[in-house]
């Protein structure tokens, strides 16, 4: 086991002392390693390269009409808490010479989600990487997600959701070209 994860497992053994149990009863005596894995899984954005996982997908294209990618399921920690937040990314752009292999616009929102975020960041780090390996006339990302540190603790709102939004290029200065997004997402 590589150096980085034993440290974690310490961490979630000394977690689970802390909340006054013992690590060494039957059903936890192996939560320390699996817990220290799943992290390592929900972080793994912080050990991805973009350029890799974009690994040249970029193709020519005389396409200029928009392109949208909806429902892309995401799941990532809240920075504040490291509790989940979950929902849908829903991407459009306009090419400009190029396009970007479908399957990269789920990957680059994996890449992000999988870090310690606040979804408002997460929405504006899509949009500006799609943005940067298109190299498209405009890009628009709206971001839907419920909050487990809403709804678990603190408030405890059960149906909350919260909507972000990026608009860049010409997403952001055509109010039609705006609106072509936001219908299109449904």
């Amino acid at each position: 086991m590589e150096k980085h994860n034993c440290d974690l497992r310490h961490c979630f053994k000394n977690l689970i002392v802390k909340l006054g149990e013992n690590p060494d009863r039957m059903g936890l005596k192996e939560t320390p390693e699996r817990a220290a894995e799943a992290i390592e899984f929900l972080t793994k954005g912080y050990r991805q390269d973009l350029r890799e996982v974009v690994n040249d997908a970029i193709f020519p294209s005389n396409n200029d009409e928009m392109v949208v990618v909806k429902n892309i399921e995401f799941y990532s920690l809240c920075e504040h808490h490291i509790l989940p937040f979950f929902g849908q990314a829903h991407v459009g752009y306009i090419p400009d010479g190029k396009i970007l292999g479908v399957s990269k616009i789920a990957r680059i929102t994996d890449v992000f989600a999988r870090r310690l975020q606040i979804q408002e960041n997460l929405t504006k780090q899509i949009a500006d990487a799609v943005l940067k390996f298109s190299g498209a006339k405009g890009v628009g990302v709206i971001l839907e997600a419920r909050h487990l540190c809403m709804m678990m603790r603190g408030v405890e709102k059960q149906n909350s959701a919260m909507r972000t939004s990026c608009m860049l290029g010409c997403f952001k200065t055509n109010q039609a070209t705006r609106n072509e997004f936001l219908q299109s997402i449904g």
